[in-house]
Formats: C-alpha cells, structure tokens, sequence
C-alpha cells in the first residue's frame, strides 16, 4: 500500500480513537501527498472540528464544497462551521443544500403498504 494510504488510515483510526490532534498530524501529511483527495479532506476537517479549530475545519468544508458542489456532508459541515465562528447568516444556504441534498429513503410502494 502507498504511505499516503497508511497516513490516511492512521488519521481515521486515531479520529476513531477520539484523539482528533493526533489525527491532524497523519491527515496534514497524507494532504500534502494528495491535496485534492476528498476522502482525507473530510477526515481532517472533522478533526480541526472536533478540536475546536474552526476556521481550519471551514476551510476543509469549503475546499470540499468546491471539489464536489453535490456532497450534503461537505456543506453541512461548512455549516456547522461558520455557525460556530458567528456566521449564521453565511451558514444558512449551505444548512438548506445540506438537506436538499440529504439521501432519503424511497417511499413505499401501494402494493408493499398493503402486505
């Protein structure tokens, strides 16, 4: 496997452990090998928000925003990150795309409601 694989999984596992500063140390390096991989740019961006670091998690959500414009996670969490920094109003289109985007489940079908 290729280190950047190794540094990504490390990050997860360390996001899994509960230790979100250890996590950035392995995610920041597996993002400078692979800065348009979204997969460890999600990762990083809940570690920066589970530390606290919000503007940093902003700028992950946004970067990611802009590499997938249809990902309900990446503006929920930009969302959740400019409400944190004081800037709901900013927030508010990326709450409603959020959940625009959301996977819902299919509705029933007549037949199947009568089983």
């Amino acid at each position: 496997m290729s280190e950047t694989y190794d540094l990504f999984q490390q990050g997860r596992a360390h996001l899994r452990a509960g230790r979100p500063a250890q996590a950035t140390v392995a995610l920041e390096k597996a993002k400078r090998r692979e800065p348009r991989s979204r997969s460890i740019r999600e990762a990083l961006a809940i570690a920066y928000f589970r530390l606290g670091r919000f503007q940093e998690a902003e700028a992950e959500f946004r970067t990611l925003v802009d590499l997938a414009p249809a990902d309900e996670f990446a503006h929920y969490g930009l969302a959740r990150s400019l409400v944190k920094l004081g800037r709901r109003t900013e927030a508010r289109p990326h709450i409603k795309l959020a959940r625009f985007l959301r996977p819902r489940t299919p509705p029933l079908d007549a037949e199947s409601e009568t089983s």
